[in-house]
């Protein structure tokens, strides 16, 4: 889970997947120096946590300062491997992504073995909350049709940060080994969704989507800037021409 001044949300998610009925869960936070001071909560959150049955529940894991979300997550993946986590999973600290939802994309994944389960927004029985401007929704279906149609992925959802992995997919798509193997991803902001999913699918790696609901997030403001966007719009030429087909 990245966070960058998130304070306002975290407590609320946290408290929301720490209740869920699986007791191996274990949280990591990737904070980005986050000037409102969720870093340090995010501790003090760790502390509260401190016991389970394969020791602390939440750790966090502080950045120095703001790369992007890709690089954010990408610090994030390469940690939760190296502790050998079995299943990886992604999802924002802003509240848009229930936690409600964790159980039953691992049992999509325990079900059908599938390398990864997509919190989807675009299949049959997924809503998207009614805050959502026109704009909004015009600019992130626009944005998925876009990638799909250069990149010729099977799924609705590419552009959803919320996605539960298989440890060895995340390997095999750019995040095993030493650090500097990852500087083969060529994404360091949402594009990132993108990227991970287009190179697992490539490889052969069977992905499912399961309707979720999508909210807005609770409080502050969205980190999507116009560069982000444009890396957004680039990147499937960028793979293309990269010959990741």
């Amino acid at each position: 889970m990245p966070t960058y001044n998130e304070a306002a949300n975290l407590p609320g998610i946290v408290a929301a997947l720490m209740a869920l009925p699986l007791p191996r869960l274990r949280l990591l936070i990737v904070d980005d120096d986050s000037p409102d001071g969720t870093g340090r909560l995010a501790d003090r959150l760790a502390d509260r946590y401190a016991t389970g049955p394969c020791g602390p529940r939440i750790e966090v894991l502080h950045r120095d300062g703001k790369e992007g979300l890709g690089r954010a997550y990408e610090a994030g993946l390469r940690h939760a491997l190296a502790a050998g986590a079995p299943y990886v999973l992604q999802m924002d600290a802003d509240g848009s992504h229930q936690a409600t939802a964790v159980c039953a994309m691992l049992e999509t994944a325990h079900r059908s073995g599938a390398g990864l389960v997509v919190g989807s927004r675009y299949v049959r029985g997924a809503t998207v909350s009614g805050r959502w401007g026109v704009h909004r929704r015009l600019l992130s279906t626009w944005g998925n049709s876009y990638a799909r149609a250069i990149l010729r992925v099977p799924l609705r959802d590419l552009t959803g940060g919320f996605n539960l992995w298989r440890a060895d997919v995340l390997r095999t798509v750019g995040l095993g080994g030493a650090e500097a193997a990852g500087r083969s991803l060529r994404s360091a902001g949402y594009a990132l969704q993108v990227e991970l999913k287009y190179r697992a699918t490539r490889k052969g790696f069977e992905a499912v989507e399961v309707p979720i609901r999508f909210g807005e997030r609770l409080r502050g403001s969205s980190k999507m800037s116009l560069a982000v966007q444009w890396e957004a719009a680039l990147l499937p030429w960028r793979l293309l021409l990269a010959g990741l087909r």
